[in-house]
């Protein structure tokens, strides 16, 4: 007997499914759009790639000129779009019209709400790069509920920050599970390499953050709650670990320095562990760092780098200095890595994990590509594909999710396959 909830699920299905597109890409023309543009042409219309057959997209924005110049430079030729974050009316005649939306357009805390809602209200499904935990918080505490009743799967965080820390985590309790029968209730992050550039579209998103944090109490007092992303009617009441000045591993014979990303990585992760029933356990505790060499060297590095941390932190946190920093010193908006730098870039990051009896089991997740863009694009695209092609309404209904609870073995499966990422067991 079908229930109202189920009538629901099957009429968001079936007008999903009749949608002209399957993911548009909003923002396109931003620098990470741009390359996350020529990855999906190129992935989509590979004569080897089975997924690419049946796959309409667009891309658009809100400048026509910009996007008739990137659509003239695609390997083929894609629809484009013309809306404004400005204009409700224009999001919502583009949230109709495809299965997925995919945003590069940040600060997401400047201009991510108008699309999101969007999205919630349509349901629509969405994935975002964005880094700014305060920005989630936010949209969760306004359109959950709306995206519930919609049916839109909406997730954040699908680029470098957060996916390899997410799945990476999921990945090493699945085998954690099968190889001793339980979930580790420790797991330490740790970022062995990592070589990649920076953009202005990232610094602009970092300055919007400290802005916040710099003016509002009530925000840095959310920033420094490691369960800020999980619903406040089901908290562990576990103290979390924050590698925030340098310390030295000695199981790993390694000084460690604080990880710039670990502010939004860990709140994801716990999300993930409350939306999926708290597999990983209750008392699960998380964190992540910076691997240095060991010895003197390895010492002044730590040191080095958590003072650079503290020190950016600090000036950013001022208004005047801010400023001066985004004006004379930091990456513009729309700029960032060449080419030869996204291609030749790298990460090698290591999840180890205890159990409660002491067994423990270590993971390596790495990629092939600058971080921050040339893998990052590739595990976004892949992720929004992930939504619209391998995860039905009806396994995962709307709300904001993780990628982790909402796509788990299936967008590992993809990002293996066709982003350039492995995730393995390794010894020590």
């Amino acid at each position: 007997m079908s229930t109202e909830t189920d009538t629901a699920k099957t009429a968001q299905q079936d007008t999903s499914d009749n949608r002209p597109y399957a993911v548009i890409l909003y923002g396109a023309t931003s620098f990470v759009g741009q390359i996350t543009a020529h990855y999906l042409t190129n992935f989509l219309s590979n004569a080897k790639n089975k997924d690419g057959s049946n796959v309409t997209w667009a891309i658009a924005g809100r400048d026509e000129e910009k996007l008739n110049e990137l659509q003239s430079k695609l390997e083929s030729k894609v629809d484009i779009i013309i809306a404004n974050s400005k204009d409700s009316a224009s999001l919502d005649e583009m949230t109709k019209q495809t299965k997925v939306i995919i945003s590069t357009v940040g600060p997401y805390l400047k201009y991510g709400e108008p699309l999101i809602k969007s999205c919630a209200e349509n349901g629509t499904d969405y994935v975002d790069l964005t880094g700014e935990a305060i920005f989630i918080k936010d949209m969760m505490d306004k359109y959950q509920d709306t995206a519930k009743q919609s049916g839109a799967r909406i997730v954040n965080s699908c680029g470098f920050d957060s996916i390899p820390s997410d799945l990476g985590v999921y990945f090493t309790q699945t085998k954690a599970e099968e190889k001793f029968g339980e979930a580790c209730n420790v797991i330490h992050m740790r970022v062995k390499a990592a070589k990649g550039g920076i953009s202005g579209g990232t610094i602009a998103s970092m300055a919007t953050i400290f802005e916040e944090v710099g003016e509002d109490k009530s925000r840095r007092k959310q920033v420094a709650n490691p369960y800020l992303l999980n619903d406040d009617t089901d908290v562990p009441n576990v103290r979390q670990d924050n590698v925030s000045k340098p310390e030295y591993d000695s199981a790993h014979k390694r000084w460690l320095a604080p990880f710039v990303m670990a502010s939004i990585n860990t709140r994801i992760v716990h999300r993930s562990n409350q939306l999926l029933g708290y597999e990983y356990g209750r008392d699960f505790k998380y964190d992540e760092a910076m691997w240095m060499k060991d010895g003197v060297k390895g010492k002044l590095s730590s040191y080095a780098m958590s003072a650079g941390l503290l020190g950016f932190a600090t000036a950013m946190m001022i208004k005047p200095s801010r400023e001066l920093l985004s004006k004379h010193v930091l990456p513009k908006a729309g700029t960032g890595p060449s080419k030869d730098e996204q291609e030749n870039g790298y990460f090698d990051i290591r999840h180890f994990g205890q159990t409660a009896k002491n067994d423990t089991i270590t993971v390596k997740v790495t990629g092939d590509k600058d971080p921050g863009y040339g893998s990052t694009s590739r595990m976004l695209a892949q992720a929004a594909l992930c939504l619209a092609q391998d995860i039905s309404k009806e396994d995962v209904g709307g709300g904001f999710w993780t990628p982790a609870s909402a796509m788990g073995d299936k967008l590992i499966a993809r990002l293996e396959e066709h982003s350039g990422l492995s995730f393995e067991v390794i010894d020590g």
